[in-house]
């Protein structure tokens, strides 16, 4: 028998949560549309099991059953996903870098000979 990752067995609570609720607005998303599980569940090529765990948010349903459900519903161009933090580190690190070739050349004082 295969043992469950860590993740499995207690993910972090907020992951937790976030899944259980997108998994409650899947099932709506499918009931609004009249499709039973069995439809979504071939329309997709998957089980009806890979369905029902999805929509009951459990975190060991595979990523690419949550993008086919929002692929079927019509909402995966409602995903969308800025990474503000990461850029902005980014940018300290690209400062950072500029900083530190300039500091190099010359005695470190400004020339204004253009």
């Amino acid at each position: 028998m295969r043992t469950k990752t860590p993740l499995f067995k207690n993910p972090p609570y907020d992951l937790e949560k976030y899944l259980v609720a997108l998994g409650q607005d899947l099932r709506t998303a499918r009931v609004r549309r009249n499709f039973t599980i069995a439809d979504v569940a071939e329309k997709i090529g998957t089980g009806v099991r890979a369905i029902a765990d999805a929509e009951k948010g459990k975190i060991s349903t595979g990523a690419g059953v949550y993008f086919a459900l929002l692929w079927v519903y019509g909402l995966l161009d409602q995903i969308s996903f800025r990474d503000e933090e990461g850029e902005r580190l980014a940018s300290f690190r690209e400062k950072s870098k500029a900083y530190a070739h300039t500091r190099g050349i010359g005695s470190g004082k400004i020339d204004h000979d253009f």
